[in-house]
């Protein structure tokens, strides 16, 4: 198994989480903590909706440094490792003066036709 393959299970795994504690939320502050009967469970409702907010940003934050190293890794064959534009910059001498415009030849001045 690759490294990138790695990364892409694990990635996987942190989005999975993060839908997860997401939906478990309330966004008018309902979610898991209303539902919550005794309000000892788990430390409270305030401690649930703070371990909840604190999960999401620890979870967001490592599935960001996941993808981040995720793209240092990554060598697969889908990758473009020859630019055409550093091939066309290469090719073009970097030092070469440019060339010299035609000189303009006046034309001749017109003879008058013999009659």
């Amino acid at each position: 198994m690759s490294t990138f393959s790695i990364f892409l299970v694990l990635i996987t795994i942190v989005c999975f989480l993060l839908i997860v504690v997401i939906m478990v939320q309330n966004p008018k502050g309902g979610g898991l903590s209303s539902t919550i009967s005794g309000t000892q469970m788990l430390g409270g409702v305030q401690k649930t909706t703070d371990f909840l907010d604190k999960s999401t940003w620890t979870l967001a934050t490592i599935l960001i440094v996941l993808i981040l190293l995720s793209s240092l890794s990554f060598t697969g064959s889908l990758s473009d490792t020859e630019s055409k534009i550093i091939e066309k910059t290469e090719a073009a001498p970097v030092n070469t003066p440019a060339p010299a415009a035609p000189a303009q030849q006046t034309p001749a001045p017109a003879t008058p036709a013999a009659k």
